[in-house]
């Protein structure tokens, strides 16, 4: 039976626990308790542990709730026990609020699929999630074909509450931090798989490629929104789904602006429009209300719908769309050198090629979180708007 003592050469004040380990040996364990009650309790409880360890019926349930016990009769406080499916969840709803829909998104998607590969485990203590569990995952994302970059999007992700649960002390270590990340999709030139930008040529294609006629009729009965979703985004630098969903409230003509709140993000980001493109905007029909779409068909349609036909558009103009990453598995998605995304990468890539700093991009890109909110003063504009006429002209490039 477990018995207490103290030290005889006085050096403790606590009382010291004597009792039998399931292995058969004859431990001594401080109880780091000074009242001989307390002491005791905790002594018959090492011991009660020891003996279920023996009989093998000890599990991290059960040992958890005699902690607990203890802990609670010598404290008044219960030992806290997080699930790792309930801290992940708990974790995410508090993401919430405050990262943007899209971010939001990406991290559910990220503890979804995490949660759903561990299955039972998810229910054990997130003390339990070792970097076995976090290998077997990785490995499990790679095997269904998934691209290596966005593997480790999610492994980055899963990072952030593990480093939460360290911080707060449920952790010692962070089991993601010991795994390897997949390496960076390449090329066949040894650089890191990206959309390719269009040149100011390959723009004027896509744009006459619109208009395209079969037996006289227009191939796409959508060809001016095309037009102008096309310009927009080689101008603007807008991703395609703010520049869909792009209300004539975000253009002010007056002052050759235009605003709009990134999707993706969640920040306020301001372009001067570009003269082509404010010539565009002025031939339009003025709308009954600031509410109403500048390209409500294109809004209308999916995501697949969109892709296929800037797909057709692209073939018909021409752009040979070579594969960067091919699909692997059921799962996996197949990278091409150019989308409706490289309209973006040309924006960026033409003022880059001007000799625009890489501050003044940022800021016209949105990359830049501090400055999105920020309302610019009229000589912060003009540097923009001086960035944004240094962007090649599609017409001279018709």
């Amino acid at each position: 039976m477990a018995t207490l003592t103290k030290d005889s050469a006085g050096r403790s004040p606590f009382w010291i626990c004597c009792y039998r380990a399931a292995d058969g040996r004859r431990l001594k364990k401080s109880t780091k308790q000074t009242g001989r009650a307390q002491a005791l309790e905790f002594c018959l409880t090492l011991e009660r542990a020891e003996k279920m360890a023996q009989a093998g019926t000890l599990t991290e349930t059960r040992a958890r709730a005699l902690l607990s016990e203890v802990l609670e009769r010598a404290t008044g406080e219960s030992l806290p026990f997080h699930t790792t499916e309930g801290f992940l969840q708990n974790w995410l709803r508090g993401k919430q609020v405050a990262k943007s829909a899209s971010t939001f998104k990406n991290y559910g998607a990220a503890v979804s699929q995490f949660l759903a590969h561990l299955g039972g485990r998810a229910k054990l203590g997130i003390a339990a999630i070792n970097p076995k569990d976090i290998s077997a995952f990785r490995d499990a994302e790679i095997a269904s074909g998934k691209n290596p970059n966005s593997i480790r999007g999610r492994l980055e992700i899963l990072r952030i509450p593990f480093n939460a649960a360290r911080r707060q002390g449920i952790l010692t270590t962070n089991p993601v931090e010991a795994v390897e990340l997949p390496g960076i999709t390449k090329d066949g030139s040894g650089e890191k798989t990206s959309r390719h930008p269009f040149s100011a040529e390959q723009v004027a294609a896509l744009l006459r490629a619109t208009t395209a006629r079969e037996n006289a009729k227009s191939v796409f009965n959508d060809e001016n929104e095309w037009q102008g979703a096309i310009l927009f985004s080689y101008y603007t630098g807008t991703r395609i789904g703010d520049t869909v969903n792009l209300a004539w409230s975000a253009i002010d003509l007056p002052a050759k602006l235009l605003t709009y709140r990134a999707q993706k993000t969640g920040k306020l980001v301001r372009v001067p429009l570009h003269p082509e493109l404010e010539a565009y905007l002025l031939e339009l029909s003025a709308p009954d209300s600031g509410k109403a779409l500048v390209f409500p068909t294109l809004a209308r349609y999916g995501t697949g719908t969109r892709t296929r036909r800037f797909a057709t558009i692209m073939e018909r103009a021409g752009v040979a769309n070579a594969i960067l990453s091919p699909s692997r598995g059921t799962k996996g998605r197949t990278v091409n050198a150019y989308s409706f995304h490289s309209l973006r990468h040309s924006f960026n890539s033409a003022m880059a090629n001007a000799g625009v700093s890489q501050e003044i991009r940022k800021k016209l890109t949105g990359h830049t979180s501090d400055i999105m909110n920020s309302h610019y003063t009229h000589h912060e504009i003009e540097p923009l708007r001086a960035a944004i006429n240094a962007i090649p002209s599609i017409g001279s490039a018709n």
